[in-house]
């Protein structure tokens, strides 16, 4: 450590003024300067002979600093005490040792807590006066109950509470506040005790440039560091250079080393009088920092000091199990969140549901500001998130920039500039595909850090200036900091993105899942499809058979029935006769019957030979063959506009017409009868959804007859299917609608009406353009 300690520092600057564009290269532990609460001596190693001494020792000890030069500690100390103090050399190291004494060849012989220790070839005496030599006891019970607390901690914001909170019960201070070091070295406040009347610190970030990297490595070598009056006025060694030595004495491990002067003024803009900082130390890296502060100078005894450091490092020592505890406590809340959404997705309907509708959602199992989904075009988002024309344009970059299933990032603006505009809800993205080529993700949105970020010093005053030089303060750190993490989330951490993969994982196993039982149903259904289309097939067949094999015994009976009637009429009675036209009429029927069932199979099974048909030239012949009968029921037709030429069937296209039309006249009981034929406007769309004019040509018969009742409009079309006596409206199979539908289906389009009882009929039908 003292080799990496000597690479930050520049030797060159002793000696040399301090300012804040050098402070990060200042040699802070050769100072050759002390604080002036106590004195120091340096005795060489081997002579044990003082070669350095502080120049306050006349004011302290009553000896002039050049008259204990050469001397040994026997000029303060009796014989008795001398031999104690020996017996300590041997076993000295950087570790200070206390020993409290009253100087016995001193007049007035004044009670001293010397503090020693051995570095850098030297003996350090370091002594702070007191009242007396009593040495202060630890209250155990105190202790015991103290570090009793600090293992109950359930999470390392705990831990660092009650940490804060004992150090001020110990010393007094006005305020102890905690903070933590992140990657890039910046400092946060997470925990405090503090004086009701003082403003509170919590929340408060400092950049890395507030703690130079040469006093970082001090503080991993000394863990407590006190200035009991930061208004001092330091005190130099005598001489500053001891006789055969290069340099200043290594003050690292000295109590009463000076500080750098940067420090001292960063501590007047604080309003800091006096201060303590112990350092927390994980696996020998600086974790964070107790740090004291009081408005007023205030000395704190050297044991309660040691106390407050004996702490300091059972806390250390206790913070690596605490994050354990605090990533464990997360990673099991993320589990039972995970658990309870993958049970909400696999049990819903439509697996994006249990993603989005219920608690726990996407947006509970990740600490995140805000979730989204984008799948199958559609975006659904919960909390805090971009807009969704901003997502689509997310997911296009990443489409573009991100090959790979899953993206992360914590400053989203850095890789793409577009990203700026966003950073408020989502300058943190973490990313997971679904389905990169469609454009299908998951994402987990975190705020710029600057938008969560809380600091309580905002009321302190801003930056000081001292002839011309401008120093820190704690709204100008805040701002420094700011400009670290601007455009920067919170990182995302690998257990996060760990969570982040394994929902990915399950969704796709539901997706596969869902895949298979639809790929089941659909061979399933295939081969029903396939069972029917031949069942179907003989079922035509039977029906053509039948109809055109019945038909010739069918005549027969007909006709003899009137051969009969013409020869017999006159041998029976009015009964007989009456019985034979009943026969006649029943195998007109009957005929007519099987006539449609014939036509209705050969529509199924003859292919349809497509043509160009102009429809004025189709509805021409229908009028013409129905001319009698339009005639006999004074019926107008009536085409306002011409009509356009389509793809179809010549043959199939007259019967629609002319089931249309004979229909218009059969069901219409006003003495004027009215049909209108044309081009139905562009917005008319068919139940199953035809119509649109880009793909289809819309027909309509409009006439003024008797009109269908909107509950009997499916059963119209069903072959067979009368809503009448026969003897009502001239007869009928029932079968003409069905037979027209069909023509009309193998053209592409449907057939359906729209009509209320007594107000006329509307019948539409459309054709695709595409044949």
């Amino acid at each position: 450590m003292a080799e990496s300690a000597l690479t930050l520092t520049d030797e060159s600057l002793l000696g040399q003024s301090i300012t804040l564009s050098n402070c990060d290269r200042e040699p802070i532990h050769l100072p050759g300067l002390i604080q002036p609460y106590g004195f120091l001596l340096c005795l060489d190693e081997q002579s044990r002979r003082v070669v350095q001494a502080s120049a306050n020792t006349l004011a302290l000890l009553g000896i002039i600093p050049e008259n204990i030069i050469g001397a040994g500690l026997g000029i303060l100390l009796e014989p008795e005490q001398l031999v104690a103090v020996e017996r300590l050399w041997a076993t000295l190291g950087p570790e200070a040792r206390l020993l409290g004494i009253r100087l016995g060849r001193v007049v007035g012989q004044p009670a001293y807590k010397l503090i020693l220790h051995r570095y850098d070839g030297l003996l350090w005496v370091e002594g702070e006066p007191v009242a007396d030599t009593t040495v202060s006891a630890f209250d155990l019970s105190a202790l015991n109950m103290s570090l009793g607390s600090l293992l109950a901690a359930e999470t390392v914001l705990d831990c660092c509470q009650l940490t804060a909170e004992q150090v001020r019960a110990i010393t007094g201070f006005d305020r102890v506040a905690i903070y933590r070091f992140a990657p890039d070295d910046s400092g946060e406040v997470i925990a405090e005790a503090v004086r009701e009347d003082l403003p509170p610190w919590l929340g408060m970030h400092y950049p890395a440039t507030d703690i130079p990297k040469q006093a970082r490595a001090m503080y991993l070598k000394n863990w407590l560091r006190f200035i009991p009056d930061a208004r001092y006025q330091p005190v130099p060694l005598v001489p500053a250079v001891a006789p055969g030595a290069s340099r200043p004495p290594d003050m690292t491990y000295s109590v009463l080393r000076s500080v750098s002067p940067i420090h001292l003024e960063y501590l007047h803009n604080l309003g800091s009088e006096a201060t303590m900082t112990i350092s927390l130390i994980q696996e020998g890296q600086l974790w964070g920092m107790i740090t004291c502060h009081h408005q007023t100078p205030r000395l704190v005894s050297y044991e309660l000091r040691d106390l407050c450091q004996f702490l300091g490092k059972a806390v250390s020592a206790l913070l690596k199990s605490k994050e354990q505890q605090d990533e464990q406590a997360y990673r099991l809340r993320m589990r039972e969140a995970q658990v309870r959404l993958f049970d909400l997705v696999s049990t819903q309907v439509n697996f994006l549901d249990g993603l989005h509708r219920f608690t726990p959602s996407l947006l509970d199992v990740l600490d995140c500001g805000g979730a989204a989904i984008c799948f199958a075009g559609e975006i659904i988002t919960l909390g805090h998130t971009p807009t969704p024309a901003q997502i689509t344009e997310l997911v296009e970059w990443l489409r573009t920039h991100n090959p790979h299933d899953i993206f992360v990032t914590d400053s989203y603006a850095r890789l793409n500039p577009a990203g700026k505009v966003i950073r408020s809800t989502a300058s943190g993205i973490l990313a997971v595909a679904l389905a990169r080529e469609a454009g299908e993700y998951i994402f987990w949105f975190r705020p710029e850090q600057l938008q969560t970020v809380t600091w309580a010093g905002r009321h302190e005053k801003n930056q000081t200036i001292v002839d011309g030089q401008i120093f820190l303060s704690p709204r100008q750190s805040f701002e420094a900091w700011k400009q670290t993490v601007e455009e920067t989330s919170a990182p995302w951490r690998p257990l996060e993105i760990e969570a982040a993969k394994e929902i990915r994982l399950h969704i796709s196993d539901i997706r596969l899942k869902i895949f298979n039982e639809l790929q089941a149903k659909a061979i399933s259904l295939a081969r029903l499809n396939a069972e029917l289309e031949r069942s179907n097939d003989e079922l035509d067949s039977f029906a053509y058979v039948a109809s055109h094999d019945l038909k010739e015994p069918l005549r027969g009976i007909h006709n003899y029935s009137l051969f009969l009637l013409e020869d017999y009429a006159d041998k029976l009675d009015n009964e007989g006769v009456s019985k034979l036209q009943t026969l006649v009429r029943l195998s007109q029927r009957m005929e007519a019957l099987i006539e449609a069932l014939l036509q209705l199979s050969r529509v199924s099974r003859v292919e349809m030979a497509v043509e160009a048909v102009n429809l004025n030239n189709a509805l021409a012949d229908i009028i013409d063959l129905l001319h009698p009968r339009l005639e006999q029921t004074c019926t107008t037709v009536t085409v306002p506009v011409s009509l356009p030429t389509v793809r179809g069937n010549r043959t199939s296209l007259h019967e629609v017409f002319n089931n249309l039309l004979t229909n218009a006249l059969r069901y219409n009981n006003h003495p004027d009868k009215h049909v209108i034929i044309g081009v139905a406007p562009p917005a008319i769309r068919g139940p199953k959804g035809t119509g649109d004019p880009a793909g289809f040509t819309v027909i309509y018969v409009h006439d003024n007859g008797i009109g269908i009742d909107p509950k009997h409009h499916d059963n119209i079309f069903k072959i067979f299917k009368r809503l009448h006596a026969q003897d009502k409206y001239g007869g009928g199979t029932g079968a003409g609608l069905a037979i027209a539908r069909k023509m009309v289906e193998k053209h592409g389009g449907e057939l359906w009406v729209d009509s209320t009882l007594g107000h006329g009929a509307t019948f539409y039908f459309s054709l695709a353009n595409n044949l």
